[in-house]
């Protein structure tokens, strides 16, 4: 009887074990895509550390809002916030996120499953299909006005040909906000998560002293710039629409 009982706890392990295996691999993996979306989309204004830049952008390492996997879920869906939202990321992207955030730096927070993910998002609002900044979504009216602005507040630091190089001499150079590198610098981004940056952090000196619409019509005329093709609407300064508009190479 002994004997049984030990062939059997053999069996057994060798039934687990590649099971545990399996799970730690996929629970590896999974860490790693959360780390690379958050490196793509919330490290640019969290930081690597997750220490942000409070208040304008909180930290996440120790913030207990996260013990919330809800909570976080319907963030990076809908924004919140200066947050904007992510409507174009996966079932699967969204959980991993939310787990990597939930477990990175000093956190120690429940995990959340994909399923649980996808019970979230049924019970949010969907709405729009997903667009390119190549699909003429602003005016040329619009990039003119945004040109007017862009002198006015933003030409002193980020130069007149938007290049960075700053008509102050005194200055330092500062992003380029047109072009080939500024789009690059922003590749994959949407245009939600540029205007709430930029409405949180712009002019340097008073942030947020334009107008939604007065920042809808810089970002208008910096695509214009960008030599991107206007169309018949204006963009508007609503941040789940532009979270739908994507930034990207031609």
């Amino acid at each position: 009887m002994k004997e049984i009982k030990n062939v059997l706890t053999v069996l057994a392990l060798a039934v687990v074990a590649p099971v545990a295996v399996a799970q730690q691999v996929n629970e590896a993996a999974s860490f790693e895509q959360g780390q690379q979306l958050y490196q793509a989309n919330c490290a640019f204004c969290h930081q690597d550390s997750g220490a942000g830049n409070p208040p304008t952008f909180p930290a996440l390492s120790g913030n207990d809002q996260l013990a919330d996997p809800v909570l976080i879920v319907s963030n990076i869906r809908q924004g919140t916030g200066m947050m904007p939202p992510y409507p174009d990321l996966t079932t699967e992207e969204i959980a991993s996120l939310a787990n990597y955030v939930s477990s990175a730096w000093t956190n120690d927070f429940d995990s959340i499953t994909t399923e649980a993910v996808a019970a979230v998002l049924d019970g949010l609002e969907e709405s729009g299909q997903m667009a390119s900044i190549w699909d003429g979504i602003f005016t040329e009216a619009q990039a003119s006005r945004g040109r007017g602005v862009y002198t006015g507040a933003c030409s002193e630091c980020h130069g007149r040909r938007l290049n960075g190089a700053a008509d102050d001499p005194d200055r330092r150079s500062t992003p380029p906000l047109a072009r080939a590198k500024f789009l690059r610098d922003w590749e994959g981004r949407s245009l939600a998560a540029l205007y709430e940056y930029t409405r949180a952090t712009m002019p340097e000196d008073n942030p947020g002293s334009l107008t939604e619409a007065e920042f809808t019509d810089v970002i208008a005329y910096m695509l214009s710039v960008s030599r991107l093709p206007a169309g018949d609407e204006e963009l508007q300064s609503d941040p789940q629409s532009l979270a739908r508009i994507v930034i990207q190479q031609q």
